[in-house]
């Protein structure tokens, strides 16, 4: 099967306690299960109706504030954002508000409105987001379209164990909702292909690139 990120001829294999053929990328390093396993989007919104995440909580905004805390020292002159794939919630791009930075939310499920791709901005996030593309390559150039020249993106989502044998017992794939899985060299090879910069990541699940 092709790889959705580099196109290059990826290998299976089973992760036999969930019975679920997977496929791997030698190249971009990255992971993801066969497509028989894609829910669509009503399956996967009865899933996230389930998530019970207050912004009145101290804890999920503590879970954001960790984000930014990487973030907004490595960019310039960021003056609008968009946080793409929201979900329910809008509490990052209210933070981020409360920070001075002018900012729309998107989410194909809760937030449909696609009146951002008019705009241009200096900064895209997406959190817990990338895990459940079908196509990340896709949504990654369309986010780069969105940005200003020297623009920035920043996505978090749990980067594979180092060790592949360490993948079965792994807790991020076992939700049905999660279906591609990422290292920092997927990302290196991903911006290589989008022609952006690779400024680093934080060596557990989050990454930053420039326009």
């Amino acid at each position: 099967m092709e790889c959705p990120v580099c196109n290059k001829k990826t290998h299976s294999f089973e992760e036999k306690k969930q019975a679920i053929l997977y496929h791997r990328c030698g190249h971009c390093e990255v992971v993801f299960k066969d497509p028989v396993c894609y829910q669509s989007l009503d399956e996967q919104k009865k899933r996230y109706d389930l998530h019970t995440n207050d912004p009145a909580d101290a804890g999920y905004r503590a879970y954001f504030q960790r984000f930014l805390d990487f973030v907004l020292p490595k960019t310039e002159g960021v003056r609008s954002a968009l946080d793409f794939g929201c979900g329910r919630s809008t509490l990052l791009a209210d933070m981020l508000k409360e920070k001075g930075i002018e900012t729309d939310a998107y989410d194909p499920i809760y937030h449909p409105d696609r009146s951002y791709l008019t705009r241009r901005y200096d900064l895209v996030v997406s959190t817990e987001v990338f895990e459940h593309l079908k196509h990340p390559k896709e949504h990654f150039m369309e986010m780069l379209k969105v940005l200003d020249p020297n623009g920035y993106i920043a996505i978090q989502t749990q980067f594979l164990p180092k060790n592949p044998d360490d993948f079965s017992a792994w807790y991020y794939h076992k939700d049905p909702t999660h279906i591609i899985f990422f290292s920092p060299k997927t990302f290196r090879v991903l911006a290589e292909i989008c022609g952006c910069e690779y400024l680093g990541d934080n060596g557990k699940h989050m990454v930053i690139f420039r326009k």
